[in-house]
């Protein structure tokens, strides 16, 4: 009687009970449950006639939209692979991660069109380029094929272990690596951020989290799963966000930090008139006491605060509510509303352990490294067996990230190992940049580091020592690599030294950099 964990029964179940209700939002379009999977069905059965078989990988390149959402039925449905990518990239990027992940079609929203037609050559293995809008030449008008499909299709029988999406992160070096997720691991993900964070088929759910980042946080599926209404939002801006929110009557979304940042920043006009009693789902960087202080108390919203990462699913923590925190003031409550928190019912056993792998005391000092493992744990790195190897070293997975344990078990992200940068919810790797900036000609030696960010949570920063003789102004740095890094890669700010910290062994000490700067709060 056991049937397998996938998410698709999300959909199955969705179909049954909540057909006749509103499932999807896009601008003036709008679709039911039954409409939506119809259109669900038919691109399974457009892909099929192209040629998808279980296992193939199906890219997109899109914003939120419902196209992009439909992708997450219809592909695995038919046993295919769903891999979508950051939009953000630059185009030797997309070029890059497509051909690693063996894509056989590739689907691009209308604002990329011309960026990708100038790199198709690149991707050789690629059979098929389609324009989810903005019908062209040379590429499949997706709407057309929907349209022209009929909603039979071999649905393919599916395995909890088979592969569901890979979801690529930058990582700690300029090659990403894709994460590869499985049914089982996206369905316990859903389920257990549901015994969280709650939601019922009333919910009005607003996209302003990218569904490219680790499947949208599995919420593809999760409000699929309570029969809520995904209300998509192509722009993610203050008077877009805060229309939404009045128009559409939303009652709860996701943000990172930057987002939240933006959101107690807007005008008084947009702020006064914003609905109340809107719950916030946020992770992708630990956001400051302060943001939530403002969104609790002057907007009236709930803040939740969670942490994971792209190879756990992503969830694998939450700073859980607890009656003792209603006691506190509102700063003392929004400084544990930052925390981490605490294991997720479904997550698997997380631990915060020293270099022998002991587990660290629970004094809110001693910082160890966070590992897990668990059911959300992904299936590893796509054909990178040696970068498996070592996330898995020692039988968990090695986050990279450090943190302490306070008197209560709740965790607390002091920094991270890696040297991975944090900005807005994208992963940027110091390492990436830093490679960058020292092919300037002026430059002789650099370090990038995340430093606190009034917009963005946190952003790269540059330390650099220039060569003897030479000169370089900060503009001339950030112009130089504007040509090279995607925009959120580019540093905020530069600062030239005369030499950078080292050890007595010859290792930038990063610390010793973070703590020489004070917050940057310019644009």
């Amino acid at each position: 009687m056991q049937t397998p964990l996938t998410p698709l029964e999300f959909a199955r179940r969705a179909r049954s009970l909540y057909g006749d209700r509103p499932a999807v939002v896009d601008g003036d379009q709008r679709w039911t449950y039954s409409q939506f999977f119809d259109r669900c069905d038919r691109w399974s059965s457009a892909l099929q006639q192209l040629g998808v078989a279980p296992g193939d990988r199906v890219a997109y390149i899109a914003p939120n939209t419902h196209a992009h959402l439909e992708a997450f039925y219809a592909v695995p449905q038919i046993g295919a692979v769903v891999v979508p990518l950051n939009f953000r990239l630059l185009p030797s990027d997309w070029v890059y991660l497509v051909n690693h992940s063996g894509s056989r079609v590739v689907c691009v929203h209308s604002e990329f069109l011309d960026i990708v037609d100038a790199v198709r050559h690149e991707m050789p293995a690629v059979e098929h380029f389609v324009a989810l809008e903005g019908a062209r030449a040379g590429w499949l008008d997706y709407e057309q094929l929907v349209a022209a499909a009929l909603p039979e299709f071999a649905r393919a029988e599916i395995a909890e272990g088979a592969l569901l999406a890979i979801n690529y992160t930058s990582g700690t070096t300029a090659n990403p690596k894709g994460v590869m997720i499985t049914h089982r691991n996206a369905w316990v993900n859903a389920v257990g951020t549901l015994l969280h964070s709650p939601m019922t088929c009333a919910d009005r759910y607003l996209w302003t989290l990218p569904m490219f980042h680790a499947n949208g946080w599995t919420f593809v599926w999760i409000v699929t799963a309570a029969g809520g209404t995904h209300v998509c939002a192509r722009k993610v801006d203050a008077p877009n966000v805060y229309r939404l929110l009045g128009t559409e009557r939303i009652t709860m979304l996701c943000a990172a930090p930057t987002v939240l940042i933006m959101i107690a920043s807007a005008p008084d006009e947009l702020r006064l008139n914003a609905p109340r009693g809107v719950r916030v789902v946020t992770a992708g960087a630990p956001p400051a006491a302060h943001t939530i202080e403002r969104v609790e108390n002057e907007l009236g919203w709930t803040i939740l605060q969670v942490y994971g990462l792209t190879e756990t699913a992503p969830l694998i923590s939450v700073c859980e509510p607890r009656p003792e925190h209603a006691a506190l003031s509102p700063g003392e409550r929004a400084k544990v509303k930052a925390m981490q928190g605490v294991e997720l019912i479904t997550s698997g056993h997380l631990r915060v352990v020293d270099e022998q792998f002991d587990d660290v005391p629970r004094d809110g000092a001693t910082v160890g490294e966070i590992v897990v493992r668990g059911n959300v744990v992904m299936e590893g790195y796509f054909r990178d067996p040696e970068a498996t190897a070592r996330a898995f070293d020692g039988g968990w997975f090695h986050s990279g990230d450090a943190a302490v344990v306070h008197a209560d078990g709740y965790m607390e992200i002091r920094d991270r190992l890696k040297d991975v940068i944090i900005s807005g919810g994208e992963n940027i790797s110091s390492i990436e940049v830093e490679g960058v900036l020292v092919r300037h000609p002026s430059v002789h030696e650099v370090a990038v580091v995340g430093m606190p960010h009034e917009k963005w949570g946190e952003a790269p920063f540059a330390f650099v020592v220039l060569k003897p003789g030479a000169t370089l102004t900060e503009d001339e740095l950030r112009d130089f690599a504007r040509a090279r890094l995607a925009g959120f890669k580019i540093p905020k700010g530069v600062t030239i030294v005369p030499e950078l910290p080292k050890t007595a062994t010859g290792k930038i000490q990063k610390y010793v950099l973070r703590g020489g700067r004070a917050a940057i709060t310019r644009q």
